[in-house]
């Protein structure tokens, strides 16, 4: 188990003055929050992702270092979570509109509850939170009864699965990108920033289903370079790009290249990430899978830790009622999305495969024929089950 670590820095080695910058974003953000929620209400206010670990990108320009990443808070409030979320999400939406603008920042808020956060299990999410943050408002330990959540090798294999998916649709989502002729440089540094990230995912993916995941960034870099064989497929290429993605995590650079020139890397990166998914994905459900076709029109249950009652309401909460009557309700609608991507990101032009082609519209519930109504499909739902 790992101790909790309260970050004095919110990056490695960035300037004074972007320390000061991201210093006086937390304190505006702190007096804005104590205005929106009354005293009553708020259990704390607490400082995550990378910045709240001390290791937030410092993007290096003319004009001195800069932040780079979005700067996550989660607003612990006491009371039902589901009942703060509705009274608050939106005067939190409407804060987090004016402060990305003022910052230059993606500021996001996310509503939760101390009380959830003791009784729910260990995922990726609560360990990286717990083990390493910064404190802006609470009395006393903040998170006094979460302990459970600071044993990294305890994280289920499922969330290895899970960080691959959201990464792996970042590599389709460029591979979206990629048809046009030409980028704009905000596109361009959207192909780059979700290469690196999936170039990161691999190699944490892997610490992940082999228990030896870690909060920090860095720390998870020495391990994979000193990992041993394991049976991880092609073990010298993860551990490489891992390198690369941890350099884009802490020393962010805002890439223009060619379509073409990205395509490359992107050919390389999927063709990786395709095998360990497979790999990962054989692992956690004890089937071996040995083509991206095996695993989606694979029927086993992929969400088995989910439940059938709650997912029958999920089902129709995002698919309507009639999804309620058909084979898949019972299933957590992720598992739709986990039998889509590979078809989409790993198996060409599906529109030539019409077995292939049918299956997708049964999944993600479209009537499209094509791989870019299909993709269009899988975007629209994705949001809420990355």
């Amino acid at each position: 188990m790992c101790k909790r670590i309260t970050s004095v820095r919110f990056t490695i080695n960035g300037s004074d003055a972007l320390e000061a910058q991201l210093a006086g974003i937390c304190e505006q953000v702190a007096a804005r929050i104590q205005s929106v929620i009354p005293a009553a209400k708020l259990d704390a206010l607490v400082l995550g992702g990378g910045y709240g670990r001390g290791e937030g990108g410092v993007l290096r320009t003319v004009r001195g270092d800069q932040p780079y990443n979005d700067i996550e808070f989660y607003v612990f409030l006491r009371g039902l979570r589901l009942w703060n979320q509705r009274k608050y999400a939106q005067p939190l939406n409407a804060l987090s509109r004016e402060l990305s603008v003022q910052t230059g920042l993606h500021v996001e808020f996310k509503i939760d509850s101390l009380a959830r956060l003791r009784d729910m299990p260990i995922c990726m999410f609560t360990y990286d939170l717990i083990a390493a943050h910064r404190v802006l408002f609470g009395q006393g330990n903040v998170f006094a009864g979460c302990d459970h959540h600071l044993t990294a090798a305890e994280i289920p294999l499922s969330e290895a699965t899970r960080l691959l998916f959201n990464r792996c649709t970042g590599l389709l989502l460029v591979r979206e990108l990629l048809r046009r002729a030409n980028l704009s440089p905000e596109e361009s540094d959207f192909a780059g920033r979700n290469l690196a990230k999936a170039q990161l995912a691999l190699g944490d993916a892997v610490l992940t289903t082999l228990g030896q995941y870690h909060w920090s960034a860095r720390v998870r870099g020495e391990r994979l370079q000193q990992l041993a064989d394991e049976g991880v497929p092609e073990l010298p290429a993860v551990q490489k790009h891992h390198r690369a993605g941890l350099e884009f995590k802490l020393y962010p650079k805002q890439t223009l290249k060619t379509p073409e020139h990205f395509a490359l890397e992107h050919r390389e990166l999927s063709a990786l990430a395709q095998r360990l998914w497979l790999w990962i994905e054989s692992r956690r459900l004890n089937r071996p899978f040995s083509t991206v076709k095996d695993y989606a029109f694979c029927e086993i249950n992929k969400c088995p830790e989910t439940v059938p009652a709650k997912n029958y309401l999920i089902t129709m909460r995002t698919f309507g009622a009639v999804a309620a009557l058909k084979p898949l309700a019972s299933r957590y609608p992720r598992e739709r999305l986990f039998n889509s991507l590979p078809l989409l990101l790993w198996n060409g032009e599906v529109s030539r495969e019409p077995e292939i082609q049918r299956h997708l519209q049964r999944q993600l519930r479209s009537t499209a024929s094509d791989w870019s109504g299909l993709v269009a499909a899988y975007k629209e739902i994705w949001p809420g089950y990355g």
